[in-house]
């Protein structure tokens, strides 16, 4: 399954969405989901944080467990 548009990747939100309460087995679950991956990871893609950036989460993180 590969996901080309907006209007298909809504589509398919939808279909996944209703099979969340699916049996367990569904395999068309998981190539809802591969499917949805592909296509936010070429559409919507997460740039890694600058060092300080992970160095001040870090720090917040730890500072949370107090």
């Amino acid at each position: 399954m590969h996901i080309s548009t907006l209007a298909e990747y809504d589509a398919a939100m939808a279909r996944l969405d209703a099979l969340m309460d699916a049996p367990e087995g569904t395999e068309e679950i998981d190539a809802l989901a591969d499917a949805l991956a592909e296509y936010e990871a070429e559409h919507y893609p997460i740039d890694p944080p600058t060092p300080e950036a992970a160095a001040e989460f870090r720090r917040e993180q730890e500072a949370g467990g107090e």
